[in-house]
């Protein structure tokens, strides 16, 4: 009897080319979208989550404020957590990434991936090596560890154990360890580690070693076997932290409170957390690409559905002589299921096919490196588990629909039963399957309007044409030669030094006095140390008083922006010449700077303070329209003649910027595709439908023609219920996509007004589509010679 079945539907597959080529067109590239974003989903939860020890592993998060919430604590505090704290096991602190140039035997780059990190690392992350023993490897005081990647870019191969590397020109570092390139999933990304004992040669690391107030490392708990979590448990833990905590700080800092993260949780739940690392996604994202997976198995379900009880006159006489011999209701209903798994796996084989001819392009718009391994039991399992809930689901309604014809009416050929019920069916599930696309649609133009709007919109200051170049090496004792060479060269005379970027400020202090202040304030103020001239090169606005000067000794004095001027009490003139202390060092407010965004845009405007810069941290220079590359050129010597044993490196603000926003690009990137793919799979039914139902009425249009109907009465005649299903579509689908689109919104502080453009562009995309893809069968059917089809047999 099964292979009867298989021989049925083997010889239906073949004898309906059309509608079968359409089943499994739309099955594939449903399962095909759903794969994609599946393994990008599984690939965004699985961070971290291969470590041995990652459910006993917690990072330590703390709230300065209600509004500051930080990735870093102070690193006095784990170790003295381990002991005094019994559920604590062990502990492991990162020091802020460092940047470093090493050189082998003329081979020299400058390394930005590096963290100094305590002794423990093994004891938390299972990292696998390509050489050296994990227990020897942070036992000597110059000791480095680095990766294959890094290995073979300064020996050309890995096993380089015990070799050495020169470290700024001057320190020679032992390799003891050599790491396999790290895995994408692992929210810890470098290049070498450095042990935490080394960080003395790194003079303002080593003084914030024991300050319970500078909160400048990464810590790591691990917790005993003993310990079960559970939302109690971790409260436990947390109070224990904070009372140890406030044991070693003055009463302006009680109102710092922590928080355990679990590992698993770092990657998609720290959207919320300043001074992190960078890398980090959304879980919001991922949730939302997940249901966008299913809504495209569910438009491809909906095709097969839709296109099985279109044709159901076709095998109405089939089912009723099949009844009349002596078929039992479940055994067509076994028939009819088994031809639609049938084309479902036919689906999944060549959906499997073009996910592997897909992957390299997919994994360049999303930035990632996924593979399918096809003889994992996991993903063969989740394939095979996806493509039989398929089959089932979308030939579940065919089946009892087809099963259930009465073999008197459909062999004398009296219409099947339940017509107007399947009608109404059949047209729900088309408004359903648009709804969806729809929603794609508003999707993806809301995500674009945002993006270009968070893009292009006023910062405050210029980003164009900004170059910077971080100092190292010997530029470190001779800052003034090299602001004399770029004073000098006319490509690189408008430049500047900061401390760090105005791209996403990350340092901030509560040790800062003015006039008034409240003693219980817990106001945490960013700040940067910026140079002469750094209004002029970011082209920014004074609203009052004037920037630093080298006409004026401006050690002790401060700028501010419009929103701390608000805070304290002033008016932007009435502040010039206030006193004002940071850090202890008074001095008084000669300036305010019009507001400017110096962190993402999904953060509002925070107040600033611009203290006067007299130690370093980078240059920046702005170039001249068209003269980038000259600029470029021109630094590159300067680097040469005063740097000569540092190589040249250098970056551009914009893209700093840029950076800011990959999920949202990438979550731009997938909607864009997947909004394309999820239309393309709705009009391949739709096709399918209006070819089925101008086959239906061939005779009837036959008739019109006789009768002096027009080709354009009689189109509209084919495509006027379609219109209303989209019509419908589009009402039922507008407030859905209003409240998703204004959800992803309020992630934004600036964002796009969601107006009705938005709405009457998406649904007229999927008007015109609809329409040219129902327009063509009936124009066909229109237009044919009405002798054909009114010939009798």
């Amino acid at each position: 009897m099964i292979k009867n079945y298989f021989k049925i539907a083997f010889r239906n597959l073949w004898r309906y080319k059309a509608y079968s080529l359409l089943n499994i067109s739309g099955l594939s590239i449903g399962l095909l979208s759903s794969i994609l974003i599946l393994l990008w989903v599984a690939n965004e939860r699985s961070y971290d989550r291969f470590h041995e020890n990652a459910s006993k592993i917690y990072r330590i998060t703390s709230s300065l404020s209600e509004d500051f919430r930080a990735a870093v604590a102070p690193p006095p505090l784990a170790p003295e957590l381990l002991e005094k704290l019994p559920a604590v096991d062990n502990y492991l602190r990162f020091s802020h990434p460092v940047k470093y140039t090493f050189e082998h035997e003329g081979n020299r780059f400058e390394e930005k991936g590096g963290f100094y990190v305590d002794s423990t690392f093994w004891d938390f992350f299972s990292f696998a090596l390509v050489d050296g023993e994990k227990q020897h490897s942070f036992n000597m005081p110059n000791a480095i560890l680095i990766t294959e990647s890094m290995a073979r870019k300064y020996f050309g191969h890995t096993e380089v154990v015990g070799q050495s590397l020169i470290q700024e020109n001057k320190r020679p570092l032992t390799i003891t360890a050599v790491l396999a390139d790290l895995p994408s999933n692992s929210h810890l990304q470098f290049d070498y580690l450095l042990p935490m004992e080394q960080i003395e040669h790194d003079s303002w690391m080593h003084d914030a070693k024991q300050d319970w107030r500078n909160f400048v490392n990464y810590a790591y708990l691990k917790m005993d076997d003993s310990f079960v979590h559970t939302e109690a448990s971790v409260d436990h833990i947390e109070r224990q932290v904070q009372e140890i905590f406030w044991a070693h700080v003055d009463g302006s800092m009680l109102k710092t409170t922590f928080k355990l993260q679990p590992l698993g949780d770092i990657h998609l739940h720290s959207t919320n957390l300043q001074v992190d690392l960078a890398g980090r996604s959304n879980s919001r994202y991922v949730d939302t690409l997940f249901m966008v997976a299913v809504f495209m198995l569910v438009v491809a379900c909906i095709n097969f559905m839709n296109l099985s009880t279109a044709r159901s006159a076709r095998r109405a006489k089939e089912v009723g002589l099949r009844k009349v011999v002596g078929a039992e209701r479940v055994q067509l209903i076994a028939q009819f299921m088994g031809e639609s798994l049938l084309i479902t796996f036919v689906s999944l084989f060549i959906a499997i096919g073009l996910v592997w001819l897909a992957l390299p392009g997919f994994n360049t718009l999303i930035g990632k490196t996924l593979e399918i391994r096809l003889f994992d039991i996991n993903i063969l399992a989740a394939m095979l588990g996806i493509a039989l809930l398929t089959g089932l689901i979308s030939g579940s309604y065919p089946a009892l629909y087809l099963s259930g014809f009465v073999p008197a009416s459909v062999l004398k050929g009296a219409p099947t039963a339940g017509k107007n019920g399947h009608v109404v069916f059949r047209n729900t599930l088309v408004v359903v399957q648009f709804v969806v696309s729809i929603f794609l649609l508003v999707g993806t133009i809301v995500i674009y309007k945002q993006l270009s709007f968070v893009k292009n919109r006023n910062l405050g200051f210029d980003k164009s044409n900004l170059v910077y170049v971080e100092m190292n090496g010997e530029v470190w004792g001779k800052q003034a030669a090299y602001k004399d060479a770029l004073a000098n060269h006319p490509l690189t005379s408008d430049f500047t030094v900061i401390d760090m970027l105005p791209s996403n400020l990350k340092s901030g202090t509560v040790d800062f006095q003015y006039e008034g202040k409240d003693p219980d304030s817990e106001l945490i103020v960013p700040m940067m140390d910026v140079g002469e001239n750094f209004i002029e090169v970011f082209d920014m606005e004074m609203v009052a008083g004037r920037p630093f000067s080298k006409q004026h000794n401006d050690s002790s004095n401060y700028i501010i922006n419009e929103k701390l001027a608000g805070i304290i009490g002033y008016a932007p003139e009435e502040a010039i010449g206030k006193p004002f202390a940071l850090w202890g060092n008074k001095g008084q407010i000669i300036g305010v700077v019009k507001d400017f965004n110096f962190k993402p845009a999904t953060q509002a405007i925070e107040p600033l303070i611009l203290s006067y810069n007299n130690w370093g941290g980078m240059f920046v220079v702005k170039a001249q329209p068209q003269q980038l590359e000259a600029t470029l050129s021109a630094l590159e010597k300067i680097n040469a003649d005063i740097n000569p044993n540092f190589p040249f490196s250098y970056g551009f603000v914009d893209q700093e910027l840029d950076k800011l926003y990959e999920s949202e690009h990438r979550l731009s990137n997938l909607f864009y595709l997947f909004a394309a793919l999820g239309v393309f799979i709705s009009c391949l039914g739709l096709y399918g439908l209006s070819a089925f139902m101008a086959e239906k009425r061939i005779k009837e249009i036959g008739i019109r023609k006789v009768l002096g109907s027009s080709v354009t009465g009689i189109v509209y005649l084919l495509t006027k219920n379609f219109i209303g299903l989209l019509a419908l579509a589009v009402a039922i689908s507008i407030p859905l996509a209003w409240y998703g689109a204004s959800k992803w919104l309020d992630t934004f502080a600036y964002r796009i007004d969601i107006n009705w453009t938005i709405f009457g562009v998406a649904a007229c995309l999927a008007f015109i589509v609809a329409l040219v893809t129902v327009s063509y069968e009936s124009i066909k059917a229109a237009t044919a010679n009405p002798v054909d089809s009114l010939r009798d047999e």
